[in-house]
């Protein structure tokens, strides 16, 4: 297994990261705690040492099972990582309950990793106001948490504050070869690199994405290595991002443990000719974008409650992606206002679009595709 030690806090630990969000489920929704169970020893048998989880995965019920399987191993074999939900809490108080329920819940005494939870703008002002870092920092004091970090979601500016505004001991970002012009991005891990904070990597496969990509995109891939599969090009082009030290994955079935394992037990970064292979995927995915939107919200609020930013997002990857139905899917689960048909055409909207953007049009073109 392929490990990297972050040198800033004189660790190791082995640059797969099992995520523990996306475990297989049963009829009821629930974790299939046997599958999960050999999904995670399979791991962890295979090198793997870094084990992250959270607060809300699987409605609450990951830390508790989580905390059963590694009971089984020694506390100082594995870095376990959770984070503190900023959005469930309104004191510092609360705050603290909700970080000894997680010790209760993961039967440990300590956390390795502690995160707070993709911050935002909004998220941030809570950190400052209620002085959750100092609350953090006392907790290390005592034993409770060993290395301190955050993850995060928002436009790099939010970025750049937020890692400017403390000596963290690193951060987690969501960084994939489609991403890297998005949230923080490819100048978050240049600035990261500059203040040298270690890096962890969420979202390398973009949800799965981009291990299941249009045939002609597959085929540039498979033209130049016929063995290797999507999610390892993937999972190697953050791998060969400067600063990363774990690269998260959300496994949800038994073979894709044994794929990641195969990928990080065999790891090579990308030489330069892959990496020029990697970028014309990404270009030739980019050039099926049916707009320009960014996502920056500039557009947003709706007065009449459209969610204009996510009716682009779900339009464009079912283009990109060449996945109508997944992604038809997703924009169902939207409420009717928030839905592209609900737009008035007051136009609004145009008037804030830094991209000059025809959204009226483009959404009622996205109401058509989808409804």
């Amino acid at each position: 297994m392929e490990n990297r030690k972050f040198e800033k806090l004189d660790v190791e630990a082995s640059l797969l990261g099992f995520g523990c969000m996306r475990f297989p489920l049963d009829q009821d929704g629930h974790i299939e705690e046997k599958e999960a169970e050999k999904m995670i020893d399979l791991a962890i048998e295979s090198g793997v040492t870094y084990i992250d989880t959270a607060y809300p995965y699987h409605d609450g019920d990951s830390e508790p099972f989580v905390g059963r399987v590694l009971k089984k191993y020694h506390r100082e074999s594995f870095k376990l990582a959770t984070k503190l939900p900023i959005w469930n809490i309104n004191s510092q108080q609360e705050a603290m309950e909700i970080f000894d329920s997680q010790l209760k819940r993961l039967d440990v005494e300590y956390v390795d990793f502690y995160l707070l939870h993709a911050l935002d703008a909004d998220k941030w002002k809570k950190v400052k106001e209620y002085h959750i870092i100092e609350m953090c920092e006392e907790l290390r004091k005592q034993g409770k948490i060993k290395y301190l970090g955050f993850s995060f979601h928002d436009e790099f500016n939010v970025f750049e504050e937020i890692i400017k505004y403390h000596s963290w001991d690193f951060c987690q970002l969501q960084l994939n070869y489609m991403d890297m012009e998005i949230q923080a991005g490819q100048r978050g891990v240049d600035l990261a690199n500059e203040l040298g904070i270690p890096l962890v990597v969420m979202e390398p496969i973009k949800g799965g994405s981009l291990a299941k990509l249009p045939e002609d995109v597959t085929k540039i891939f498979k033209d130049y290595n016929s063995e290797a599969t999507l999610a390892s090009w993937a999972l190697r082009y953050v791998g060969t991002l400067p600063g990363v030290k774990v690269i998260l994955s959300g496994m949800s079935t038994l073979a894709q443990v044994e794929d990641n394992l195969k990928t990080f037990n065999n790891y090579k970064n990308l030489s330069k000719e892959e990496l020029t292979i990697v970028n014309k995927v990404a270009d030739t995915l980019h050039s099926r974008t049916k707009n320009g939107c960014t996502g920056c919200e500039y557009c947003m609020p709706c007065p009449f409650g459209v969610n204009i930013p996510a009716n682009f997002k779900y339009w464009n990857n079912a283009s990109i992606y060449d996945d109508k139905d997944g992604f038809k899917a997703q924009y169902a689960k939207m409420s009717d206002d928030a839905k592209a048909s609900h737009c008035k055409e007051c136009g609004a909207c145009e008037k804030m679009c830094p991209q000059q953007l025809l959204i009226r049009e483009d959404l009622n073109r996205v109401a058509k595709y989808f409804e």
